[in-house]
């Protein structure tokens, strides 16, 4: 199960190796488990075409304003953006993680809605900040569900 995100404070970066670790324990207790593989996009990043279906994870960074009438231009993570509109790499998207923090109201975790917007993917889950441990035992098992039930209606 692969999942792409890109970190800009590290708070990102945080919860994918914590969820990958997460992954990993789950995979020891029961096989069928999917450990998570990572790949993290920043704007160095080479575009490549995926291969297979991935999730995203991504930080609300946003310009000004209030996020409702104003404010909701993305900044930072453009390279997510144009990682997955590049080739074919938008179809393999199986949905959207937010991140932010929820003292900005309206605007909390915005990135991830336009994305899954513009995409056409649900918002997947989302989680404050780093993310706690409840948070991501919650979200590697929703993980795992849509990725079996991708797997599952892929396969006949």
């Amino acid at each position: 199960m692969n999942l792409l995100y890109i970190s800009i404070s590290g708070n990102t970066r945080s919860f994918a190796k914590r969820i990958q670790q997460h992954s990993e324990i789950m995979h020891q207790e029961n096989p069928d488990f999917p450990i998570i593989q990572l790949k993290e996009i920043h704007d160095n990043s080479p575009f490549e075409k995926e291969e297979s279906p991935y999730f995203v994870s991504l930080p609300t960074y946003l310009e000004g304003g209030n996020g409702v009438d104003s404010g909701d231009q993305e900044i930072l993570t453009q390279s997510m953006r144009e990682y997955i509109e590049y080739a074919e790499n938008a179809a393999l998207c199986l949905g959207v993680i937010g991140s932010g923090n929820k003292n900005f109201g309206h605007q909390y975790c915005l990135t991830a809605k336009q994305y899954a917007a513009q995409f056409d993917v649900p918002v997947v889950a989302d989680f404050e900040l780093r993310g706690n441990q409840k948070e991501i035992e919650k979200i590697y098992q929703k993980l795992a569900t849509i990725w079996f039930n991708h797997e599952t209606t892929n396969k006949k």
